[in-house]
């Protein structure tokens, strides 16, 4: 981990409950509090990809900046972390809303390419500086057979995923290549996450 953000923010807090950004932080070194958004999600009509991520990134960290203070909450050197990722093709697509959803999306992506777009915020509550950003990263999917798509949505992997999968699990196989952040697909760049910390 980098030692001058070691130093700078003693405390992450992570406005989500995705197992696989609290994973990623914690291989960086970090130890994240999580803390769980619970604000309307509802997008602006027709808003662009990125700036929907980002929308919703910083929505999630407002909420939990003002819950600490509501509360009366301290942390020695905290940083709030938001991030909402989305896939888009054609449109904007989540989560699956159950295993039809899951057909359809994943029928959509089969043998072609799609944008994952993740949009983080932070905010250094003591300063109340704030930044926000929009990682993309480009995914292309094998030509898998229906089978083979039925047999995937009858796991539990697709359904805590926007766009129905996780590339990092079982999916990978149907994983052509990729242009970009893997991480990114994950759910968190990191990379561009420890740059934009460094510039708070």
């Amino acid at each position: 981990m980098n030692e001058s953000i070691n130093k700078k923010f003693n405390t992450i807090i992570l406005a989500s409950a995705s197992p696989r950004r609290k994973e990623i932080l914690r291989e960086a070194g970090f130890e994240p509090l999580i803390v769980r958004p619970k604000c309307d999600e509802t997008l602006p009509e027709n808003i662009e990809m990125c700036d929907a991520v980002m929308f919703l990134a910083l929505k999630k960290a407002l909420w939990v900046e003002q819950l600490l203070r509501s509360e009366d909450k301290c942390y020695d050197s905290p940083l709030i972390l938001a991030a909402d990722t989305i896939v888009y093709c054609n449109g904007i697509i989540g989560k699956p809303i159950d295993k039809a959803d899951a057909y359809r999306i994943l029928s959509l992506l089969r043998a072609r390419e799609h944008f994952v777009a993740t949009g983080v915020a932070l905010i250094d509550p003591q300063s109340g500086l704030k930044r926000s950003f929009c990682e993309v990263t480009k995914v292309f999917f094998k030509d898998y057979t229906d089978d083979e798509l039925r047999a995937y949505i009858d796991t539990d992997e697709p359904y805590d995923k926007a766009g129905a999968y996780a590339i990092q699990g079982t999916f990978s196989k149907y994983t052509d290549h990729i242009e970009g952040d893997l991480q990114n697909v994950i759910g968190l760049p990191l990379s561009r996450l420890l740059a934009e910390m460094n510039m708070l």
